[in-house]
C-alpha cells in the first residue's frame, strides 16, 4: 500500500510569496522520478491535488508548480481567467515560475527525487506552460501537455528543447485553434525533437476534468482521459528507463 503525502512548500520569486504542494509517497525513501506539474487555469485546487496523487501512485515524486502566488486562489472562471491572461500575455514571467518550481522540486529535501529523470506535464493553461518550461532548455526528459494550446511567442526556442514531447488534444477542443496544430508541427520538426501528437476524436476541451460539464467546449471524457494519461505514463517509462 502506497502512503501518498501532501506537503505546502513555500517559496519566494522576486520577494513575492508562492506555495506549491509536493506529492509524494512517504513510505518510498529511494530517489524516484521527479515531474513538475502545472495545473490548469484554476491553480492549486483539490482537483489538481487529486491528479498529483494519482500520478504519484505510480512511483514519482509530483510538484504542482504555484503560478500565481501564494495569495492568488481563483474560486470561479472569471478569477481564472484574471489570474491566467497576464502570464499567457507574457511568456517570460510564466517561464520564470515554472523554473522556481522547477528548481524546488529538485532542492526540496522532502522526498528524494532523481534529478537526472526529471518531466513536466499539464492541463490546459498549464500544459501551456509544460511546453514553454521545455523551450528555456531545462533538462526535463518530457514534456507532456494535456489539452492545451500550442502556440509560443517564438518558435525557434523550440531548439532548446532536451526531451520530448507529447501534446494530447481534443480533435473537437474548440478553445485551441486548428491553425496551432500544424504551427506545433513545423516548429518541432524544424527543431528536430522527438515529438507526438495524438489527437482524439470526439473529445473537446478540458477532457481529463471529472468536473467540465460545458457540452460541445469543457467536458469530461473518461476513456480519453484513460488513454491520455495511459499515452503519458508509456513515455515516461520510455524516457526514464536506463541508458534512455
Amino acid at each position: 500500500m502506497s502512503n501518498i503525502t501532501i506537503e505546502s512548500l513555500a517559496y519566494q520569486i522576486d520577494g513575492k510569496p508562492y506555495e506549491s504542494r509536493l506529492v509524494f509517497d512517504a513510505d518510498v525513501k529511494s530517489a524516484q522520478p521527479g515531474l513538475l506539474m502545472a495545473p490548469n487555469w484554476m491553480g492549486i485546487s483539490a482537483g489538481a491535488e487529486r491528479i498529483a496523487k494519482a500520478v504519484a501512485a505510480e512511483g514519482y515524486v509530483v510538484l504542482i508548480a504555484d503560478l500565481y502566488g501564494q495569495a492568488v486562489r481563483p474560486g470561479n472562471g472569471d478569477e481564472a481567467g484574471a489570474a491566467m491572461m497576464p502570464l499567457k500575455n507574457d511568456r517570460a514571467e510564466l517561464r520564470k515560475r515554472m523554473q522556481a518550481a522547477l528548481e524546488q522540486l529538485q532542492g526540496q529535501g522532502k522526498a528524494a527525487v532523481d534529478t537526472a529523470r526529471l518531466a513536466s506535464f499539464g492541463f490546459c493553461f498549464g500544459g501551456c506552460c509544460s511546453l514553454e518550461l521545455a523551450r528555456t532548455g531545462a533538462p526535463l526528459k518530457a514534456a507532456v501537455s494535456f489539452h492545451g494550446t500550442l502556440d509560443t511567442p517564438n518558435p525557434a526556442d523550440a531548439h532548446n528543447i532536451q526531451g520530448a514531447v507529447l501534446v494530447l488534444h481534443g480533435a473537437d477542443d474548440p478553445l485551441v485553434p486548428k491553425e496551432q496544430l500544424p504551427a506545433f508541427e513545423a516548429e518541432m520538426n524544424a527543431a528536430k525533437i522527438d515529438w507526438q501528437l495524438l489527437s482524439y476524436g470526439g473529445a473537446v476541451h478540458s477532457f481529463t476534468d471529472p468536473e467540465a460539464n460545458m457540452p460541445g467546449k469543457m467536458m469530461y471524457n473518461a476513456k480519453v482521459s484513460a488513454r491520455a494519461f495511459r499515452s503519458m505514463h508509456n513515455l515516461l517509462a520510455e524516457v526514464f528507463k536506463p541508458g534512455a
